[in-house]
């Protein structure tokens, strides 16, 4: 997507970087001027030390033509964009890298050979995709999920769902993140499974299902958004108007949200893969510099969460 006037969300996220160490990262197929760009300027920053993997010839005509210098990076050769993904791939597996980058292939090369059986990045948990955004008009970085991975999520699918979710806004420094768990409406009824599943959630948070985390659900996107309009509707809740999350009841509302937030609200969207053994910084082959630096910043916080080291405090 185009470069948008930040409102300094994304800053805060890389001033919270500045101290920590920068993480190993398989870039995979890095071969237009964006992706290699971004790889670079993310290294400048001190985010990760790239691995750039991909035709070797390829990544030094683009450099050459973006005016690069690529000295102090490893550079793995690969033959072409599915090669370049299996050895990413295989980068991570072999501890050589603690986080993958999708560079200028397609989004179903890459995850092809994040979820092979023989060779993939798979756990126990359900993969899934956070858009990490910065709203104008929001007071807080708003992470929106599932827009891109899970078409029609089963109640089991969006517990994991969240759980990722949870762990991420944790990894960022939120010590008990709030999560709006959406609907069209606030009441729960049969007519509506996404009410039904809002509701069940919220009980699995109840029973220790869901930890680390404070939920509610159903609510409509004002009443997630606004304590004013929660309160009019006469809504009692700890997460209306403060919400860290939300959780779209299907992958076309989870997109359709994020996309307006970034047209009408001119919002900033990163994006990340959860789930898998390692954060996976997935952007759109269109973004800007800008949001590939802010996918890093996010998934480098979650990488050291990973090793353990403490979170800077939001």
């Amino acid at each position: 997507m185009s470069a948008r006037t930040g409102t300094g969300k994304y800053e805060a996220l890389l001033e919270r970087c500045a101290r920590l160490e920068p993480i190993p990262t398989a870039v995979a197929h890095p071969c237009d001027e964006s992706a290699l760009s971004g790889a670079v300027e993310a290294a400048r920053l001190g985010l990760i030390k790239p691995i750039l993997v991909g035709p070797a010839a390829k990544i030094a005509a683009v450099a050459a033509a973006a005016k690069l210098d690529l000295k102090p990076y490893e550079i793995v050769d690969a033959p072409h964009s599915h090669g370049s993904a299996e050895k990413a791939v295989s980068l991570v597996r072999e501890g050589k890298a603690e986080l993958l980058m999708k560079g200028s292939l397609h989004t179903d090369e890459l995850m092809g050979a994040v979820v092979a059986r023989e060779g993939g990045l798979r756990t126990a948990r359900r993969i899934s995709h956070v858009f990490v955004m910065d709203v104008p008009t929001y007071h807080k970085v708003l992470v929106v999920t599932d827009g891109a991975i899970n078409i029609a999520p089963t109640l089991e699918d969006k517990a994991d769902i969240l759980r990722n979710a949870i762990d991420l806004v944790v990894s960022l420094g939120r010590d008990k993140p709030k999560v709006a768990i959406l609907a069209a409406v606030e009441t729960v009824t049969s007519k509506m499974p996404a009410t039904l599943d809002a509701a069940a959630l919220c009980k699995m948070a109840d029973r220790g299902q869901i930890t680390g985390a404070i939920l509610d659900g159903p609510l409509a996107f004002d009443n997630a958004i606004s304590a004013e309009a929660a309160k009019i509707k006469g809504i009692t809740s700890e997460v209306a108007g403060d919400p860290d999350i939300l959780l779209a009841p299907d992958l076309e509302a989870g997109n359709i949200l994020a996309k307006q937030l970034t047209f009408l609200a001119n919002a900033d969207s990163a994006g990340l893969v959860l789930g898998a053994k390692v954060p996976i910084i997935l952007t759109s082959r269109a973004d800007s510099v800008r949001a590939r630096i802010a996918s890093c910043a996010v998934a480098m916080l979650a990488a050291h969460a990973r090793r353990g080291t403490p979170a800077p405090k939001a």
